[in-house]
């Protein structure tokens, strides 16, 4: 009986709903259209189990019409605060089951179907920023000089040494024309914006142009003092 208690206590707004009406779950995806599975998803909370977060989004809209969840149900679900339920109000008012609708939805989509799609755009970001690196020149093939900007020629080895290892060539390590350089900065020529920000992204610092030139495949790289990811 404690098991059984305890277990109950751990049920989700939606599968409370569900055993209030009396609904097995075979019967109560039937009603809605869905699998039982999916319903299983739903009053889990595993909405990342569907193919796409619209679907998630179908299955929660169709599966709360079919439980007629009213308005004060849905507060529960969307974890808003529930006041009692005035005197005189049909929880099974057509109105009050779009409103329900509506309100689960909404906290379905809050919890999972946004940070899905927000997670989708980021990989879809990252598959484009690759995609375009991909059409850059090769590291080998671009030609990446090292000036010692902080007066501490071991650190702006070490630096050349990590770009060497990035697969740049490394043309020349040598002094800047002066040692107060406050930061590490990768700087290119005309054209050469995307591959400096490729090396940038790599070191973790910025980027400057450099004037006067247009070799797309020539980067300048002066080193500041020895602090940060460079």
């Amino acid at each position: 009986m404690e098991l059984a208690t305890a277990l109950d206590h751990k049920r989700s707004p939606l599968a409370q709903a569900r055993l209030q009406r009396q609904l097995p779950v075979r019967e109560a995806a039937a009603k809605a259209g869905l699998t039982e599975d999916e319903v299983s998803w739903l009053e889990e909370g595993r909405a990342y189990r569907f193919r796409s977060p619209d679907d998630a989004l179908l299955a929660l809209l169709l599966y709360a019409t079919a439980l007629e969840i009213d308005h004060h149900e849905a507060r529960e679900i969307a974890g808003l605060r529930v006041g009692p339920r005035p005197f005189s109000a049909n929880p099974r008012t057509r109105l009050a089951v779009l409103a329900a609708v509506a309100a689960a939805a909404v906290a379905l989509t809050a919890a999972f179907v946004l940070p899905g799609r927000a997670e989708e755009r980021a990989r879809e970001a990252q598959a484009s920023r690759l995609a375009s690196e991909a059409a850059l020149p090769k590291p080998w093939q671009i030609d990446v000089d090292v000036l010692n900007g902080n007066d501490d020629i071991a650190h702006t080895r070490q630096v050349a040494s990590r770009i060497g290892a990035f697969g740049y060539h490394i043309a020349r390590v040598r002094r800047a024309n002066r040692f107060d350089y406050p930061q590490t900065t990768v700087y290119y020529e005309r054209g050469g914006h995307d591959v400096a920000e490729r090396l940038a992204r790599q070191l973790g610092v910025g980027t400057r142009p450099l004037p006067g030139g247009d070799n797309r495949r020539r980067l300048v790289v002066i080193v500041g003092p020895r602090r940060g990811p460079a």
